[in-house]
């Protein structure tokens, strides 16, 4: 075991609980490496968030909505290729065109949307309705947004975990509402023990995972959903058909990042 001791930071960004687990020589070195991984998660919050009109996503959605093109730079190119992978690894399952579904399906819903209202949706929703050619993005029609929710968080959780690795610490976790960046092995050397939430018992894990690097991220429709009609609906939305998904309760995945974790954990 290395000389030093474990510091805990807890916070709230990106509408979710999170956590820093970092190992340091000193509560100084601790306290400047979570002051970076913080700002950090903040900085790509503010870029990236649907809430905002004055980031560069609502720079990117005005001219979706006009059905036309825009430059983009270095860092966000790297988010739409990411998209754009996962759109084709899913036969366009995961799309980050479909947040325009989030007009019918919201915390407001009191009744089902009709069908009239779905298709008309739809009709503005496909990555394949978008040209890529770095660094311009062109939307081929008009209406359409984009909506990060499926990678911002993910990436932001990877950023924070390099930013602790420059600032000197090679031991601990970033936990941004449950889906983790490594930032590197337990101070013994060994992995960490990563609880995998039971979507039906919240208080007892459903399985250990143990990571030395990488990331893990859960997807579940278990938290988050809408009730209507008498029956509950997952805020997990599919882009072909314009409803919430049905099927597993959870999706739990282990890879090299937490961006590539929260790809697959969402389209599977």
């Amino acid at each position: 075991m290395r000389a030093g001791a474990t510091y805990r930071f807890d916070f709230i960004a990106m509408g979710s609980p999170c956590e820093l687990l970092l190992f340091a020589a000193d509560q100084d070195q601790a306290d400047n490496a979570a002051l970076v991984a913080v700002n950090e998660i903040h900085r790509i919050e503010k870029a990236y968030s649907r809430y905002r009109d004055d980031n560069i996503l609502g720079e990117i959605n005005r001219a979706a909505r006009r059905g036309d093109q825009i430059s983009v730079d270095t860092e966000t190119a790297f988010l739409i290729d990411q998209a754009f992978h996962g759109f084709a690894l899913s036969d366009g399952l995961f799309d980050v065109t479909s947040g325009r579904l989030r007009h019918i399906w919201n915390d407001d819903l009191e009744a089902l949307p009709d069908d009239e209202s779905i298709r008309g949706v739809l009709s503005t929703i496909g990555l394949d309705k978008v040209a890529w050619r770095h660094s311009i993005l062109s939307f081929l029609t008009a209406g359409m947004e984009l909506d990060f929710g499926g990678l911002a968080k993910e990436y932001a959780a990877d950023c924070a975990a390099a930013a602790c690795r420059s600032a000197g610490l090679n031991s601990g976790l970033v936990s941004l509402g449950g889906d983790i960046a490594v930032i590197g092995a337990h101070p013994d050397g060994s992995a960490w023990r990563i609880g995998v939430r039971n979507p039906v018992d919240g208080e007892n894990a459903l399985a250990t995972i143990f990571v030395a690097q990488g990331g893990i991220a859960t997807s579940g429709d278990y938290e988050r959903g809408w009730e209507a009609g008498g029956r509950r609906y997952s805020h997990l939305l599919n882009p072909g058909t314009g409803w919430p998904i049905q099927g597993l309760a959870s999706v739990t995945v282990a890879a090299e990042t937490c961006l590539a974790a929260g790809m697959m954990s969402t389209i599977a």
